[in-house]
């Protein structure tokens, strides 16, 4: 064996070694959690690594302090809704920014970008005073208006329709079709790795926002989650096992949703059309 080869072999070995320590230290929080699930309170302070046997313990705990199924079911309505809309508007957007042409369409995009640079922390008052105004404290609808037109996947989608295929579109105008029906029927279907990744993406946002529904929904009915495992976490005398058991809900649906949509994920990053 030659010294080349050799050292072809120790560097492909340290590469799967490296990134073999790298996926252990993304996945190990996730299994943490999972095991501190099985513990008690006691076990968990100490560090225990292995799986106990207060799971069911923990399940009845959490179960009895948290109406379960509406808070699911405002999380899920809240990410569903709001991921439906940013994308039918960021799309629209992105879609409009770079097929129609104007002396304006530079500049105004240009602004949409500056907001990206403006900490969400800068506009938190002014956005609560007016979402005060507007009668809509404490709803959900409150918390997703502020991020409908997302100025990121409104950068995304501009980016991503560079690639649509323009003859398509020509093709379309000489056969009647009409711009929605272009955009519905021929860039829907061609960008869908493009909406997948999109989907991923803004569903996350919704699913795992803290700061702004913790400003803005006041009840317990109408709270996300997230903001329940939060105040589970912040008791004078926390129950880590029951904490753990309502961060293993919160994870499942935005981790089931990615490992779903992995490859169109990938596609989408990517930048294919199909």
């Amino acid at each position: 064996m030659t010294s080349r080869r050799l050292i072809r072999l120790a560097a492909g070995s340290l590469t799967y070694i490296l990134l073999g320590l790298a996926a252990f230290i993304s996945v190990f929080p996730f299994i943490w959690m999972v095991i501190g699930a099985t513990n008690t309170t006691a076990d968990i302070v100490v560090g225990k690594v292995t799986f106990g046997n207060a799971l069911m313990t923990n399940i009845n705990a959490f179960v009895t302090q948290v109406d379960v199924p509406l808070i699911m079911w405002n999380s899920i309505k809240i990410a569903g809704l709001g991921t439906f809309l940013t994308l039918t508007v960021t799309s629209l957007a992105g879609y409009g920014f770079e097929i129609f042409r104007s002396k304006l369409r530079d500049r105004v995009y240009a602004i949409v970008l500056l907001t990206l640079m403006v900490p969400f922390a800068a506009i938190m008052i002014p956005l609560f005073m007016m979402t005060a105004k507007a009668g809509l404290i404490d709803t959900h609808i409150a918390i997703i208006l502020p991020f409908i037109a997302w100025a990121f996947v409104i950068f995304y989608f501009r980016q991503a329709t560079k690639a649509f295929p323009s003859e398509l579109r020509d093709a379309a105008k000489v056969d009647g079709l009409k711009e929605w029906q272009i955009f519905l029927h021929i860039y829907f279907p061609v960008m869908r790795s493009t909406y997948a990744a999109a989907f991923v993406i803004v569903f996350m946002l919704y699913w795992n926002n803290y700061l702004w529904p913790l400003i803005v929904l006041q009840s317990n009915e109408t709270k996300t989650i997230t903001l329940v495992v939060s105040s589970l976490a912040s008791a004078y005398y926390p129950d880590y096992g029951t904490v753990m058991i309502g961060t293993i809900l919160a994870t499942l649906p935005t981790l089931l949703i990615f490992f779903a949509m992995q490859r169109q994920f990938v596609q989408g990053m990517l930048g294919s059309v199909k």
